[in-house]
């Protein structure tokens, strides 16, 4: 079977975007088991209660939900377990320069292929207060208005108001 190419989002999640202000993403590959890797395959996964931290030197991640394979036997994986993170050593240093901090958290923002190999965009995230996310919503609505209205000026026609 030929290697697939490019990158295929399988989830995203879009509450650490609303929850966090993200500071510097990474790119991190994650060990896995093989029935894992077909569920993923399948789109069975969640990231929203997960997050990534450090243990003995290497970063690991907490709470990402793969649900069982289908049909995967006695050789199913456990579907909270923790999974290790692969990043180079330098990679690990400045995440681990950056939490020590304090106030930043490494949170999961997606998970892809990409050329075939499963892969996690890790994000260096610092906690939005509830004006903050307030106000981006605002700013969105406002965007989106603009958007709209430059829309109908190039179309030709005025707002109906």
């Amino acid at each position: 079977m030929a290697r697939e190419n490019g990158r295929k989002l399988i989830a995203s999640n879009k509450k650490a975007r609303h929850d966090y202000t993200i500071l510097k993403t990474y790119e991190a590959g994650i060990v896995l088991a093989g029935t894992e890797v077909k569920s993923l395959r399948e789109g069975r996964v969640s990231l929203v209660d997960a997050f990534a931290q450090e243990r003995d030197g290497e970063i690991m991640l907490y709470g990402l939900h793969i649900a069982e394979y289908g049909y995967g036997t006695w050789t199913n994986h456990a579907p909270r377990r923790t999974r290790k993170l692969l990043l180079n050593r330098v990679e690990i240093a400045r995440i681990l320069e950056k939490l020590r901090d304090g106030g930043i958290t490494l949170v999961p923002l997606s998970m892809y292929f990409a050329n075939g190999w499963a892969k996690v965009e890790l994000g260096l995230a610092k906690g939005k207060k509830s004006y903050d996310k307030r106000q981006a919503l605002a700013e969105r609505d406002a965007n989106r208005e603009i958007a709209r209205e430059l829309g109908r000026r190039l179309k030709g026609r005025t707002a109906a108001r």
